[in-house]
């Protein structure tokens, strides 16, 4: 693929994305909360109770090494496969290891600060290319999975 498909001439790649994104982010936040919450639990009853305060950062880090992995493996997580869709560099190309773990650091980092989120998520909806606010930073975007 020599780039992003073009939303005007190639509308299959993103037809029915930004549903399929909301969907995609429930699957891959309950399987952070599913990894990431019995390790919090252990680290909090290990630490004897001091561990506890880090339940935010230790959810943030799984977040960050699940998202990376998968996003790195396959260019899309357990949720955005389900779904059907994936990330693709401005090229047209899958995420490599550093940028996957890029977005998923933005991704976090957009979480963490709400509002950014929110500006996320209405760039989502607005944008040509239904770009977040890290895929607008790393010139990445979610389109349909092209079929292979």
């Amino acid at each position: 693929m020599p780039g992003l498909p073009d939303p005007d001439t190639q509308s299959e790649f993103y037809d029915g994305v930004t549903s399929r994104r909301l969907v995609a982010w429930v699957i891959d936040v309950l399987i952070t909360l599913a990894i990431g919450v019995p390790i919090a639990i252990v680290f909090g009853l290990v630490t004897l109770g001091i561990g506890f305060a880090a339940f935010p950062l230790v959810i943030a880090g799984t977040s960050i090494v699940y998202r990376t992995t998968t996003i790195a493996h396959a260019s899309a997580t357990w949720g955005m496969r389900a779904m059907g869709i994936e990330l693709r560099r401005h090229d047209g190309g899958r995420l490599d290891p550093l940028f996957a773990f890029l977005h998923s650091a933005g991704y976090v980092f957009c979480i963490t600060v709400f509002p950014l989120q929110i500006v996320s998520c209405i760039m989502i909806l607005t944008l040509r290319y239904g770009q977040s606010l890290q895929d607008i930073f790393l010139r990445t975007a979610m389109i349909n999975r092209p079929v292979s």
